[in-house]
């Protein structure tokens, strides 16, 4: 190793952050604490301003990815504000007796609800109970014999008077059955039907126009028969209906009393009262003689058309509600009718409406999933619009568009709710470019970090949840060096040394993963072995197709050299993410240069397998190249660069480093060594810029070269603004400290190039001239050869 390369190299202290011991027993050490959510501070004080907010248009966006914690720390926040907040009314749709289809809303004190329903049950007994009992009074019974008296009077007096005529005619009168006839007298006997018959035929015609006469007296008699009647019918529906108002009176009237302050509930009662009596004058007979199967449907009918349906109910000390709606649909969100068949057509009424989210969350909380809330059709309109109106409105004809049905329009209810939606940055600002309602009615933000500071109260509050976790699952105690490791794991997921991942919910499932194995050996501490054995277990679970990489590249499938020099020719490092893993692996990149015009070509973008950034990364060679080199002559070249054996989209700029470098070695005809693998994005001005998934790549390479056998020769060259970010494991860490593997740091173009060619790249002077036997100084020179050729200018 150069003393050139010995000042760009890491140590193995380098490699991953410092954890002194001390801090790791002070974090052990979780005496005195309560559990709470760690970090996001920020988020914090904006959820507790949006609740404080009591207006209308303060509802909440959480932004943030998953795992972060959204929903658990929404979920502490608005539990500490609903305690605080006053129990919601309840909310009830009774019947509209003058039009069933238009339900009407009935408000009630927390509670009150259930209450009410079992108090109209209870009438709705007593009713049953009362008739037909109350027609079997001596009273009603005396008057209904008098209406039946006078009704029979009027028809004795008709029949009587046509009596005495017939009489008077030596006919006599019969009525049988309601039917009345008339037979002829001789002799003071009445005649059969055979005796009539042996009558001379003046006899016969004789008698035949006396009834003939006494049978039309009869008729003007009874002429107003049918008045009779339905005099008869009236009076009696008037008693029974004076009976049954006479018998309802008192039931109602401790409804009245219980009450009397409810205006809703008097306004409710006496609407009910003419339809109640209706109900039992039609459904309740006067006998008793009733079947017990009859009775129960009698009473399902009155339960039907009677009973509040209470939509919401709420007991008194609950405080405001939270509701989490996982599948906000238009039907979940603002309720429902359902439909029962009957003869072919569909029926409903108002004790079929079913409540929504919105109902159940009314004068509290509403917690949605922003990503599933955009997905149903005409949702996002329909809340905004309730939103800005202040009413739950259940639309029916959307769903039901069926015309052998019974359409009802329930009522509006008010609605007073504080929606909290939780979502992605990127449909946040989607949401804000394409709704301009949005930012009305959301004007709360909680922008959730992906960091936690790392601090020892930090520690200390993670290191309480995670023992939480542990005797939850069964264990006793956690180790100081298990803490460690998933402090370790926590700081690999940030990809930072100095900060700890908010991706604690990952922390706390290899927590769970660590416990089986744990169990498995019989253990109650959870140590480091555990810990690393889950991350193994994960590791080769879905490791297959990492693995299968490197055994393409061994088996020569894939060629890759790590060892050896090579012109043109260097390794880059790419990371692939395939479902939940990623995974370093290296990628050969090959440049060529030859004399032309054509400069610098892209072969990755020019079969449109490279995208955007990628492009950009090798635009930007020219970009270098050209203030590097050509400031005396125009930067005249053909080259063509490609990442070998690649087959599918490529992206980023972190292989634009090795693409130099590459280029230069092509250029300069100088070869690279392949023992080191490169990394980083460069600007136009040689400057080496950050790249993400550096562990991982380094990783990668390591596993290849492990596998192949380390020679002290191998490492990675990675920008120097990333040692902040490294957080390797423990066997490139301990092949580092092996002398077995190295990680450069650099900082410009020319320090890779230095430690790829073994060579001083050189640096201009006075004159603006490189040194001669340095990189640079070639490379000059060739693009000066070139430039020559194709402008003419060259000696033939």
């Amino acid at each position: 190793m150069t003393p050139q390369s010995r000042s760009l190299a890491l140590s193995p202290e380098q490699l991953g952050p410092s954890l002194a011991p001390e801090l790791i027993q002070q974090a052990l050490d979780v005496s005195g604490l309560s559990s709470t959510f760690i970090g996001q501070d920020r988020a914090k004080a904006a959820l507790n301003f949006a609740i404080g907010m009591d207006m209308p248009g303060y509802n909440l966006y959480v932004m943030g990815e998953p795992a972060l914690g959204r929903f658990t720390l929404v979920q502490d926040v608005l539990q500490q504000a609903a305690s605080e907040k006053a129990t919601p009314d309840d909310w009830c749709y009774i019947n509209n007796f003058d039009d069933e289809r238009v339900p009407h809303t009935l408000r009630l004190a927390p509670g009150e609800g259930k209450v009410l329903v079992k108090k109209v049950e209870a009438l709705i007994d007593e009713l049953l109970d009362t008739f037909p009992a109350a027609f079997d009074n001596p009273g009603y019974q005396r008057k209904k014999k008098s209406i039946h008296s006078a009704f029979d009077d009027k028809y004795e007096a008709a029949i009587s008077l046509v009596e005495r005529k017939a009489l008077e005619q030596q006919v006599v009168l019969y009525e049988e059955n309601g039917a009345v006839s008339f037979s002829p007298v001789i002799d003071g006997k009445a005649l059969d039907d055979n005796e009539f018959a042996k009558l001379s035929d003046e006899k016969r015609q004789f008698f035949y126009d006396l009834v003939s006469e006494l049978e039309t007296l009869l008729n003007e008699q009874l002429l107003e028969l049918p008045q009779w009647k339905r005099e008869l019918s009236e009076n009696l529906r008037a008693l029974r209906r004076e009976t049954i108002e006479t018998a309802i009176k008192p039931l109602l009237k401790q409804l009245e009393h219980d009450y009397a302050k409810e205006i809703g509930v008097l306004r409710f009662l006496k609407e009910m009262k003419p339809a109640l009596v209706k109900a039992v004058l039609e459904l309740l007979p006067e006998d008793a003689e009733t079947d017990k199967l009859e009775e129960m449907d009698t009473r399902s009918l009155f339960v039907e058309d009677f009973v509040p349906n209470v939509l919401m109910h709420h007991e008194l000390m609950d405080g405001a509600p939270i509701i989490f709606e996982p599948n906000p649909s238009y039907g979940n969100l603002f309720g429902r009718v359902e439909y029962s068949s009957m003869q072919g057509s569909l029926y409903t009424n108002y004790g079929m409406i079913r409540p929504g989210a919105l109902h159940k969350a009314n004068g509290g909380y509403l917690v949605l999933d922003a990503d599933r809330l955009l997905t149903q059709p005409g949702v996002w309109d329909a809340l905004k619009l309730a939103l800005k109106s202040g009413e739950i409105v259940i639309d029916t004809l959307s769903d039901h568009a069926v015309t052998n049905s019974t359409i009802i329009t329930p009522k509006a209810i008010p609605l007073n709710v504080k929606i909290v939606l939780l979502g992605s940055r990127d449909l946040y600002y989607l949401i804000q470019d394409v709704d301009d309602e949005f930012n009305e009615l959301f004007r709360v933000l909680a922008d959730f970090e992906h960091y936690l500071p790392f601090a020892p109260h930090t520690l200390r509050f993670m290191s309480l949840q995670i023992q939480d976790q542990i005797q939850q699952m069964g264990l006793e105690t956690l180790s100081a060096c298990g803490l460690t490791q998933l402090l370790r794991f926590s700081f690999r997921q940030a990809e930072h040394q100095r900060k700890l991942s908010a991706r604690f919910a990952e922390v706390l499932e290899l927590v769970r993963e660590a416990c089986f194995y744990a169990g498995q050996h019989g253990q109650n501490e959870v140590t480091a072995a555990h810990v690393q054995e889950a991350l193994e277990g994960k590791q080769y679970r879905t490791g297959r197709i990492s693995e299968s990489f490197l055994e393409d590249i061994q088996e020569g499938q894939i060629l890759i050299d790590t060892d050896g020099w090579s012109v043109g020719k260097i390794n880059g490092l790419t990371v692939l993410e395939i479902g939940d893993t990623a995974f370093g692996t290296p990628a050969r990149i090959s440049a060529t240069v030859f004399a032309g015009s054509t400069g610098v070509v892209d072969i990755e973008r020019e079969v449109e397998l490279g995208k955007a950034i990628h492009s950009k990364g090798v635009m930007l060679l020219t970009g270098y190249l050209g203030a590097k080199y050509a400031q005396h002559f125009p930067l005249t070249l053909s080259a063509n660069i490609a990442m070998e054996q690649s087959y599918g989209l490529i992206d980023g700029d972190s292989a634009s480093l090795a693409e130099v470098c590459a280029l230069i070695s092509a250029i300069a005809d100088l070869p690279i060594t392949q023992s080191l693998a490169v990394t980083g994005s460069i600007n136009q001005h040689g400057q080496v810029q950050a790249i993400g998934g550096v562990n991982e790549k380094i990783e990668g390479f390591f596993r290849l070269c492990q596998s192949r056998g380390l020679t002290g020769e191998q490492g990675v060259i990675i920008p120097a603004s990333n040692q902040l970010n490294l957080v390797l494991n423990d066997e490139v860490t301990q092949a580092v400290r092996d002398g077995q593997f190295h990680i450069y740091t650099v900082k410009q173009v020319d320090e890779a190039l230095e430690l790829l060619m073994d060579m001083p790249a050189g640096e201009r002077n006075s004159k603006g001239q490189y040194p001669k036997r340095t990189i640079n100084f070639l490379a000059l020179r060739r693009l000066e050869d070139i430039a020559d050729i194709v402008n003419g200018t060259a000696d033939e």
